[in-house]
């Protein structure tokens, strides 16, 4: 590597940890006032409150070091033609192309820092940070999720739930068990999904078992409909339910497999399957745009404008992305395209600057 590639690669690094470090201390700050209320009504020890954010601490990481890196190569190519280091190289013989490759060999690095850290930190960081908010801020210690099914206790009742799906907001496969003051069951209820209706849940083709306090047996009704109180709100079923972040990519698999073979559609976990896959490219594919712009000779009013460009296309590119990933979730795209349209599009346009630039 000879020493113009090498002195990029550390002006890179050098702005892209500074924009991070930035970026992260802006985010603690904002999210610890965010829940700020909620931890002084849940009289929540400063201990907790400090693993909260901190575990949230890589989610967040992953999720900007893209922008990040843009910002980083906008403002190390941007202070370089402000100084007209550029020019000189320009002059030196030294094609743009020759610029591309430790810009390059930086987005591969940070594109495979990316994937561990969404593969193996994460999901454990994220599993901790919401059982915090679950437990010890809206003291949901009656909620046990296992595997794909989700079991709430209440008073003298249990309530089982095998797939709750985010994008409709219906419950499938309930089960309710009803005990008494001898922890013997009473009532049973069994329906096939159920649907949250204005501020209730409808319970569709269920079957309702009641004992009979004289002969022990149980008294067997069927329903096509019936209005069951089932003490939490479609939210608060979002909030329990299984998160894609909090799972790699194996475990993610398995989970879309099991809620398969159950016949239940996983379209939300599918998309957000070929996201993770999709998500580490982001990385090379800001380095093109950020080197497509430097060598249109766009940034040589130094800092603000290579700032602006940053924001900008970060900007552009998450609405983007939230759009596709949006008609996904809804059917209206298959999973691949909703992950990938929006790194096709902007992968496109980095090239078309990179093969304008010269």
């Amino acid at each position: 590597m000879n020493l113009i590639n090498r002195y990029i690669i550390f002006e890179i690094v050098k702005f892209f940890l500074l924009t991070l470090v930035a970026v992260l201390c802006i985010f603690i700050a904002i999210d610890y006032l965010g829940t700020m209320d909620e931890f002084i009504d849940s009289h929540v020890s400063l201990l907790h409150t400090f693993q909260y954010v901190l575990f949230k601490i890589p989610f967040i990481t992953t999720k900007a070091m893209p922008v990040m890196l843009l910002m980083a190569i906008l403002i190390a190519f941007g202070l370089m033609s402000k100084n007209n280091e550029l020019i000189i190289l320009n002059a030196s013989g030294i094609s743009i192309y020759t610029l591309v490759r430790p810009v390059l060999i930086i987005s591969a690095a940070s594109a495979l820092l990316l994937f561990y850290l969404a593969e193996h930190v994460v999901p454990l960081t994220m599993q901790q940070s919401n059982a915090i908010k679950q437990n010890e801020i809206r003291k949901a210690t009656n909620v046990t999720v296992k595997a794909e099914n989700i079991w709430i206790k209440g008073r003298h009742r249990i309530t089982h739930i095998k797939y709750f799906d985010p994008s409709s907001q219906i419950v499938f496969g309930l089960t309710r068990y009803f005990f008494d003051s001898q922890f013997r069951l009473i009532r049973r209820i069994d329906a096939r999904k159920a649907e949250y209706q204005n501020h209730q849940w409808i319970l569709h083709q269920c079957m309702d078992q009641n004992l009979n306090a004289t002969d022990n047996s149980y008294a067997i009704s069927l329903h096509d409909t019936l209005t069951e109180n089932l003490e939490l709100e479609p939210e608060d079923f979002r909030q329990i339910a299984h998160k894609s972040e909090e799972m790699n990519f194996r475990q993610l698999l398995d989970y879309i497999h099991k809620v398969e073979e159950e016949g239940y559609a996983a379209t939300v976990y599918r998309v957000d399957l070929n996201a993770k896959c999709a998500y580490p490219f982001v990385c090379v594919i800001m380095a093109l745009m950020g080197i497509g712009l430097t060598a249109r000779k766009r940034l040589d009013k130094g800092l603000p404008i290579s700032i602006s460009y940053g924001i900008g296309i970060g900007f552009l590119y998450w609405v983007f992305q939230s759009f596709c990933v949006s008609l996904g979730y809804g059917g209206i795209l298959p999973p691949v395209a909703a992950a990938w349209a929006a790194n096709f599009v902007f992968f496109c346009g980095g090239v078309l600057l990179i093969m304008n630039a010269e």
